[in-house]
């Protein structure tokens, strides 16, 4: 019997091709030729960058940057990094001024009514859904399709938040650990 636990091996060349492919299809399958994601500055979203402009051009490619108070400069630097070297266009969309009144009223009000872990976690949520409320209406107002950046190591860990960061008209990452 194989050892289930020996490192995953795949063919990077292959699965490159196969999710530029992917990428274009399923854009271009439903009427669209731009595509828009959530650049935060990580591995994730600088991988998906870079497949979304190979399968659709940089001219059709948006990055969305969307910082909150608390976020760390370098995260920025890096996505507009990343941005830079793709040539793709850019948003920044400050997250602060649509999350503080909702923190302040219902979460951070009420500290009675939830230990710090749980205070911390909710609080990530309501940034990953607000986020996703700003790459939505970017793509109604782009007409770009939203691509995600989850990966499957996220899904299986749970490290995902359902209707945040896991929601995207496509996954291209989704089969892929981390």
């Amino acid at each position: 019997m194989e050892n289930l636990l020996e490192p995953l091996h795949i063919n990077p060349d292959l699965a490159r091709k196969i999710i530029v492919a992917f990428i274009r299809e399923e854009i271009t399958r439903v009427g669209f030729s731009r595509g828009i994601l959530g650049l935060s500055g990580g591995i994730d979203s600088a991988l998906v960058a870079y497949l979304a402009v190979e399968a659709l051009g940089a001219e059709n490619v948006t990055g969305i940057l969307m910082p909150y108070r608390t976020s760390n400069p370098a995260s920025r630097a890096d996505a507009e990094l990343v941005a830079r070297q793709l040539g793709i266009a850019t948003r920044v969309i400050e997250i602060t001024p649509m999350v503080e009144p909702y923190l302040a009223q219902y979460v951070d009000a009420h500290p009675e009514r939830s230990e710090a872990q749980s205070k911390e976690r909710r609080r990530g949520n309501v940034m990953a859904r607000a986020r996703m409320i700003v790459l939505y209406d970017q793509s109604e107002a782009l007409r770009a399709l939203v691509i995600g950046t989850s990966n499957k190591t996220e899904a299986l860990l749970g490290y995902t938040t359902q209707f945040g960061d896991n929601a995207a008209a496509i996954q291209p990452l989704a089969d892929l650990y981390k």
